[in-house]
């Protein structure tokens, strides 16, 4: 049975045949604005065709009445806006302002999304005729009805298009999208219920929501249940959030506009039940010098020089009084001692806040390669004074020669793993998993690397006793060492009789 996986290249791969018809006509940094236009588009208009025809087939005559689709979370879409429209006028000099009307009709249909969408389509500087060709494309290759309703489509194109116009654009590794197996781990573990309000103070695309709607509606519940609330400093990111959120039918308050989270929290009084969020790795500068005072800082100031324990404080700040943090960071936070980062992880370890760490697998995101650590932090634990460490760096498999992925077996059996340690029924297993408790992690200076706590894996017997084996193994390394001299002899010979010397 084939692995049931959390990626989907094939729709990378038609993005790309997009990007080689643009390719050239546009800067790399304005491809990833008129492709996610026409994906949420083309996204909006599939489903509102697929549900338009259950209507007309049940024959009640409500195929034109809006609460017909907004009651099942389906975008209702004005007829200039639907695809066919676009796609009838692909080859005409009007596609452009076609497009942009048909952004403007959405955004009257829907006030959440006023100034939101992208209407740069009948610019003179876009080559009319590779338009007419990209919305080909769309129409004909890009099956919106094949990619299932739970995909994060706007949140992949935009790490696709960071992975490969990257290093085109200028831009470094600080600004990527989470990917799914990572999100959807974290939500496995935190188990957002009905009714709870979520949070994610640096919400990129908004998949971290996604995938938190998905889980309470496949546990019963219902998607729009939850309250979300997200800030985001990138302006074309927080459009491209309003949008996945309205694709999605999420009522979503991510603020009236774009801005830096340490320096205007749009959201100084919530206290959120769920905070899911990847910050940006080792940020900086964030504006310390201006923020000493902040009483977000419980556990002391943060240097000025990396903002990971200023994200983490920043989070626990907004935590309800039994809140749950699931948070992506770089393994450096894990064990560093400098600007005072040290003794600001020990205070919350003391306050006996970590419920879990996970060392994840490298090569999970597209556009970096750094080795990251899920954090689990958790007010009112269930076990008291224990942290869970799990190594999971073996787990996954490889989806092509950079890219690394989890199947959903791997994402459950990380979150069996914190159920059972949760009910206390966990047994430490070498190399994978072990509870310590507060005296444990003090004597490992409240350094919280996995490694440390876990051990390394058991190997089988293989039933040969180990001074055997030794003396075996040492035996044909010696074997190894004489013969690779005797080659470098060889060669020497050789060499010299050709006039060479080494």
């Amino acid at each position: 049975m084939a692995k049931k996986t959390n990626a989907n290249i094939g729709f990378e791969k038609q993005l790309w045949d997009v990007a080689c018809v643009l390719w050239g006509h546009i800067p790399a940094a304005d491809y990833r604005k008129i492709i996610v236009g026409l994906i949420f588009l083309r996204y909006i208009s599939s489903a509102f065709e697929r549900r338009y025809q259950e209507l007309v087939a049940e024959g009640d005559g409500f195929e034109d009445e809006r609460d017909a689709y907004t009651m099942e979370n389906i975008f209702f879409v004005p007829e200039e806006a639907r695809w066919n429209t676009i796609a009838a006028a692909a080859h005409t000099p009007e596609i452009g302002a076609v497009i942009d009307n048909a952004m403007r009709a959405i955004e009257k249909e829907n006030s959440t999304l006023k100034n939101v969408l992208p209407k740069n389509y009948a610019s003179p500087d876009l080559d009319k005729r590779v338009l007419g060709d990209v919305v080909d494309i769309f129409t004909n290759n890009i099956d919106m009805g094949a990619t299932g309703a739970d995909e994060d489509l706007l949140g992949r194109t935009y790490e696709y298009c960071i992975a490969q116009f990257a290093e085109k654009e200028g831009v470094g590794g600080g600004e990527f999208y989470t990917p799914s197996s990572i999100v959807k781990t974290l939500v496995a573990i935190l188990k957002p219920f009905e009714n709870c309000r979520v949070y994610d103070c640096c919400c990129g695309s908004g998949g971290m929501f996604v995938q938190s709607a998905k889980f309470i509606e496949a546990h019963s519940g219902r998607r729009g249940a939850i309250s979300v609330y997200g800030q985001e400093a990138n302006s074309d990111t927080w459009k491209m959030a309003k949008m996945n959120m309205a694709i999605r039918g999420i009522d979503a308050n991510f603020g009236p506009y774009h801005a830096d989270t340490f320096t205007n929290d749009l959201h100084p009084s919530l206290k959120a039940d769920f905070i899911l969020a990847n910050p940006p790795f080792n940020y900086h500068p964030w504006n310390q010098d201006k923020l000493l005072e902040d009483k977000r800082w419980k556990y002391g100031v943060p240097p000025a020089g990396n903002a990971n324990f200023a994200w983490i404080q920043h989070m626990i700040h907004h935590l309800a009084p039994n809140g749950k943090i699931g948070l992506v960071l770089a393994n450096g936070a894990l064990s560093t001692q400098s600007g005072g980062e040290g003794e600001i992880r020990r205070k919350i370890i003391e306050d006996d806040l970590i419920e879990g760490i996970v060392a994840m697998p490298t090569q999970l995101f597209y556009s970096v390669t750094i080795p990251v650590t899920l954090w689990f932090i958790t007010k009112n634990k269930k076990q008291k004074g224990k942290t869970l460490f799990i190594d999971a760096r073996k787990m996954g498999y490889m989806v092509d020669r950079k890219h690394r992925d989890f199947t959903d077996e791997d994402i459950e059996k990380l979150a069996d793993t914190f159920t059972d340690f949760q009910n206390g029924t966990l047994k430490d297993v070498k190399g994978f998993c072990a509870v310590a408790d507060l005296q444990v992690i003090e004597k490992q200076d409240y350094i919280l690397t996995p490694g440390r706590y876990v051990g390394i894996e058991e190997q089988e017997d293989d039933g040969e006793p180990f001074e055997e084996k030794m003396k075996r193994l040492t035996s044909e390394l010696s074997d190894m060492f004489k013969k690779s001299h005797e080659l470098e002899d060889e060669i020497r010979r050789k060499l010299g009789a050709i006039g060479y010397e080494i």
